[in-house]
């Protein structure tokens, strides 16, 4: 299937590892045109190399996301190399286990701005240009545990938000042809990611996990992701906005 993506310029927030890398080398291999970013240089150094090799054109930029002037220069140095943002996936996210009691003001407000407003400061940024060029489409990467009860606290309530600004945000720029949607991972396994973690941590514990709640007997991979996301940002989904999409095995249990 021809997904029609070489050349369209792609923003990937989080870029460095996991989910976001699949997704960056996801539409690499569709000949998209690449802006990626992510907090760590030397990781975000790797992914570059990574994604050249595919042949494409890729910024790669250092970014704080929760931070306004390093979000505006990421943005605006995307637009002045390719005149144009087609794709943004808004991938950047995270939780703390705090027990709830033990949960500072401080740490909702990171939470929710690591997971939610980090989104919407990218996406006001990115709406006028798609505006302006006839259409877009913007993607989150939010989790099953936006859905229904099963994580932590804050990071379920930070990522309820962000689907529901996914479909807030469908409904007012559908008539500027922008699709939004919000992807829903269940838990997905890579090197140095969280799942990781607690395998090496508690190996039977987390074999007792797979076989309670995962139905096809399997942590989901990051590529998995990233096939559903480009997926939606094609034409081929153009029909597609306002709407959350599981990707997780069965793992989730609400019928909606």
């Amino acid at each position: 299937m021809n997904l029609r993506l070489k050349d369209k310029v792609v923003v990937v927030t989080g870029a460095s590892r996991g989910i976001g890398r699949a997704i960056a080398n996801g539409f690499a291999e569709e000949g998209a045109r690449l802006s990626v970013c992510g907090r760590d240089p030397d990781t975000l150094q790797d992914v570059t190399e990574e994604l050249t090799a595919h042949g494409i054109k890729v910024l790669s930029k250092p970014t704080d996301v929760t931070d306004n002037a390093q979000v505006d220069a990421f943005i605006t140095e995307t637009l002045h190399r390719f005149s144009r943002i087609d794709v943004v996936v808004n991938n950047v996210g995270g939780s703390r286990w705090t027990p709830l009691q033990e949960i500072s003001d401080e740490e909702w407000h990171e939470i929710l701005d690591l997971n939610l407003v980090s989104a919407m400061r990218i996406n006001r940024l990115v709406i006028p240009a798609m505006q302006k060029q006839g259409g877009g489409v913007i993607l989150m990467i939010a989790s099953i545990y936006g859905r229904e009860g099963g994580g932590h606290i804050t990071y379920n309530a930070a990522k309820a938000a962000e689907i529901s600004m996914a479909k807030s945000l469908a409904k007012e720029l559908a008539p500027d042809n922008i699709r939004v949607n919000s992807i829903a991972p269940g838990s997905i396994l890579f090197p140095g990611g969280g799942w990781d973690r607690r395998i090496k941590a508690d190996p039977e514990g987390m074999k007792a996990f797979v076989e309670s709640e995962m139905p096809l007997g399997r942590f989901g991979k990051p590529e998995e992701i990233a096939n559903v996301a480009v997926f939606l940002a094609s034409e081929r989904a153009s029909l597609v906005t306002g709407a959350c999409i599981n990707v997780d095995g069965c793992q989730s249990r609400s019928n909606i």
